[in-house]
């Protein structure tokens, strides 16, 4: 990588990795079939609102200034607590991302950095903000409970797309986990940038007590 590449990589690799400070882990599972026709949006949302504990595995994409790249990604969430890994690409090795309320911490090598929320380290780093806090319900297909958001549903009223804070996000391939319709891709994107967040080939694991993936 040239010099004059070296910051844009940096801002990319700390967008992937702050826009993803708040989700947290706990399971891992094979490709769930997919989701049947859903009875009650209604029933659903608040089944995922319920949903605190998870891990997810998968990639992410980043597009940020003409640059593209695509980290695996190992999200765990459990209640108000959250680790994050990425790797396999930015030519830097492991970040990790640790979490809860109150204190946000990233770990790229010999580089820390630390604030007491995603949105105050996304500040820090990059000089702007982005609805951080929201990705927790957005990764699950939820739009954040409490505020204004337009949904779009498909002919099995199954949530496909929705608007929140002027971000659109589009769910995709969405998988029968129980009682639960995940996706295995999620679009978020935003119209007056070019920042493009794209989660793909996700595989939910999801504790015991919610039974395994039909």
């Amino acid at each position: 990588m040239s010099p004059s590449n070296a910051p844009v990589s940096k801002a990319a690799l700390c967008l992937v990795s702050l826009c993803l400070l708040t989700a947290v882990l706990s399971a891992c599972s094979g490709l769930a079939p997919p989701a049947i026709e859903n009875s009650s949006w209604a029933l659903q949302s608040q089944q995922l609102e319920k949903l605190t504990h998870w891990q997810l595995r998968g990639r992410v994409n980043v597009h940020y200034n003409n640059e593209s790249q695509t980290p695996r990604i190992q999200w765990q969430h459990s209640s108000r607590a959250y680790q994050i890994r990425l790797w396999g690409t930015f030519n830097a090795g492991n970040t990790l991302i640790r979490g809860e309320p109150g204190r946000v911490s990233l770990d790229q090598g010999d580089q820390h950095f630390s604030a007491t929320s995603p949105e105050e380290l996304i500040l820090q780093q990059l000089g702007y903000e982005l609805p951080i806090s929201y990705l927790e319900f957005w990764i699950k297909g939820l739009p954040v409970p409490d505020r204004p958001a337009a949904l779009f549903f498909n002919d099995l009223n199954q949530l496909t797309a929705f608007e929140q804070a002027d971000w659109t996000v589009t769910l995709s391939d969405l998988r029968d986990y129980g009682d639960l319709a995940l996706p295995r891709r999620v679009d978020i994107m935003r119209s007056e940038n070019d920042a493009q967040l794209r989660f793909i080939g996700l595989r939910w694991t999801l504790p015991n007590d919610r039974g395994s993936a039909r």
